[in-house]
């Protein structure tokens, strides 16, 4: 082969490969396009059926706060006799039912507000033997008024998680 044949050669192959390069660029570009777009769709549509139930989650949560806030907790839960012991386990009792009931909450909720509820739930509990293992609690009526005089002068764990749910929940929207 001459140096002209070469020549013309590489004169037909050069603009082939320029336009095989640049079809090559597009082609890629279009497919991480699609790629994304695709990813972007089914996203959204994820978000559209997690976001009920991440919203049911909460309520279920803020449900849970409100029936062991001690306010409507010693309300709704009636001693059984005048045994303040008993009526300290019975109190108990009805908030690991509660929390129990709603164990399953906790996948759908973010770990720092588990950790809050988890937290009111135990310093409830710990708020309500407390006041049974003072010596001035003498029955199961005085065990309530103590604790609910108590609450006049400060918040009540229930309350305080609460405001940490609903200030989560506000960050969704």
């Amino acid at each position: 082969m001459d140096l002209q044949k070469i020549t013309e050669l590489i004169l037909y192959l050069f603009p082939a490969i320029i336009t095989g390069g640049v079809a090559y660029m597009f082609f890629k570009k279009h497919t991480a396009n699609e790629e994304g777009r695709r990813r972007y769709l089914i996203q959204k549509e994820a978000q559209a059926t997690a976001l009920p139930l991440r919203l049911q989650a909460y309520e279920r949560m803020a449900l849970f706060l409100e029936r062991i806030n001690p306010s409507s907790l010693l309300l709704r839960v009636n001693p059984i006799s005048n045994d303040k012991d008993q009526y300290q386990q019975l109190i108990v009792a009805n908030i690991e039912q509660e929390f129990e009931h709603n164990l399953a909450q906790q996948v759908y909720i973010s770990d720092e507000c588990w950790n809050v509820i988890k937290t009111a739930k135990s310093t409830t509990i710990q708020m309500v033997r407390n006041v049974a293992g003072n010596p001035e609690t003498e029955d199961a009526n005085k065990l309530r008024e103590i604790i609910l005089t108590s609450l006049l002068d400060k918040s009540s764990p229930s309350e305080t998680a609460m405001a940490f749910v609903k200030s989560e929940v506000g960050e969704m929207f």
